[in-house]
């Protein structure tokens, strides 16, 4: 289909859609009653007409409380979002003044309670509506009868508060404040001075023509090429030793796959000190060097960047490999032994076998490890962190020529005090790792022949 149908197509969906939902909105409120038009003005109200006079309190007690919070410091909060404080502090003069950060915050919270308060205030009105259609028609549930209605049939809705809860708390807030201050001069500036919103002390210093864009155009080059060739070459080395060990003809296979599920067993720190060690001037593969007559080698020194960077790729390759090789050992076992039968009938030699059989069949059941393999390699903050931290090299900015995005804005942020520019960097490698994963999901055949396999 042409580019362009393709751009109608998507035009026409979305006005489609959008009309749908007015339309939607304009019958909602011609068949509204005096209920729903009571809770509009007053939560609860809708519920206590319908007769549902426990109900109609809860949703009544709740506006209160909002109301109350927002009467109290809700608004204050909001309206120190978009300041982020006015009045700066002064030890000398005994000024507390604001502290920008905690307003950020606290903004972040009230905007959380303004969209808990819109989801409860239609969900009233949905209610009431509904309950306003059936009354006189059927028996109104009492208050009992939807507390039961809840613990059984709709006990999903009970069971998923707690975890909806927690990843509003523990990763969505978190996420919008790391979103927010990438957008501000917080590192720049620090409290007790008044930090401001800023897009030049972030983006703009990464985009700027400067050491610091030089740096995180250089970094992000190699950070794709790292998180594509480690994710590839780990894929199907671990491929390749599971097919390996598969081969009828290998004997011994429970002891050759020990080896490396023991290397994966080993805690990672452990074993990437360990290599720093082995390739370290004073290490044992130098003093191996040297006692043959050469020249102690700098594997991991200033002037070793693709040295270190290859050195990356083996270490990388030691932790990575032995867990796809575990994978792909229980897919392979899974293969129908007659697809084989009937391609060597037809005359398939073992490469041809291997690409029309074994390899859309493996890479249909690990799409969704290989993404996570990819972001994880992208965002692999320990290789280059133990192998050669506190490095910096010529031409970067708080960097060396091995370090990751991820490595980056730690050094950035924790050494440098660059919050808002680490924020931003963070920013960018979500966005990167998001829409990469989520096109090459969309693309692949795990999502488009999901029944081709089973």
């Amino acid at each position: 289909m042409d580019k362009t149908v393709k751009k109608q197509n998507i035009f026409v969906k979305t006005g489609n859609f959008f009309k749908k939902k007015f339309a939607d909105i304009k019958a909602f409120f011609k068949r509204a009653g005096r209920e729903t038009y009571a809770s509009m003005a007053l939560m609860g109200m809708g519920q206590i007409l319908n007769g549902q006079y426990i109900k109609g309190l809860v949703f009544f007690l709740l506006e209160a409380a909002f109301v109350a919070y927002f009467a109290t410091v809700g608004v204050a909060d909001f309206i120190g979002f978009f300041t982020l404080g006015t009045v700066k502090g002064d030890a000398w003069l005994g000024i507390e003044g604001d502290d920008s950060v905690i307003m950020l915050l606290r903004g972040i919270v009230a905007w959380f309670a303004i969209a808990i308060l819109v989801v409860l205030y239609f969900a009233n009105l949905k209610d009431a509506n509904k309950y306003a259609e059936i009354k006189g028609l059927k028996a109104m549930p009492s208050f009992k009868d939807d507390l039961t209605t809840l613990l059984n049939k709709n006990f999903y809705k009970v069971a998923l508060i707690l975890p909806i809860v927690g990843v509003l708390v523990f990763n969505v807030f978190p996420i919008v404040f790391m979103i927010l201050i990438a957008f501000t001069n917080y590192g720049t500036v620090v409290p007790p001075e008044l930090v401001d919103w800023s897009v030049k002390d972030s983006f703009g210093k990464l985009v700027a023509l400067g050491e610091l864009s030089q740096t995180f155009f250089k970094i992000l080059g190699w950070n794709l090429l790292w998180a594509v060739v480690s994710t590839f070459a780990n894929y199907f080395l671990g491929l390749g030793l599971a097919l390996l060990y598969n081969k009828k003809c290998v004997k011994g296979k429970a002891i050759w796959r020990a080896f490396p599920i023991l290397a994966y067993a080993v805690p990672g720190f452990i074993t990437l000190l360990a290599f720093k060690f082995m390739f370290s001037n004073g290490g044992p593969i130098n003093n191996m060097i040297v006692s043959n007559g050469g020249q102690i080698v700098d594997f991991l020194g200033v002037n070793s960047k693709w040295m270190a960077r290859g050195i990356g790729f083996f270490v990388n390759a030691w932790l990575s490999v032995p867990s796809i090789m575990l994978l792909a050992t229980g897919i392979l076992t899974n293969i129908n032994g007659d697809l084989y039968e009937a391609a060597k009938i037809d005359g398939a030699n073992k490469l041809v076998q291997f690409r029309k059989i074994t390899l859309p069949f493996v890479i249909f059941s690990t799409t969704p490890v290989l993404i996570s393999q990819f972001i994880g390699n992208f965002n692999n903050f320990g290789v280059f962190y133990f192998l050669r931290s506190g490095m910096v090299s010529d031409g970067y900015v708080a960097a060396s020529d091995t370090d990751l995005l991820i490595n980056w804005l730690y050094r950035l942020s924790i050494d440098n005090n660059y919050y808002a520019v680490g924020a931003a960097i963070s920013l960018i490698i979500f966005i990167i790792t998001s829409v990469l994963s989520l096109i090459v999901y969309v693309r692949s055949s795990s999502y488009k022949k999901e029944d081709t396999f089973r």
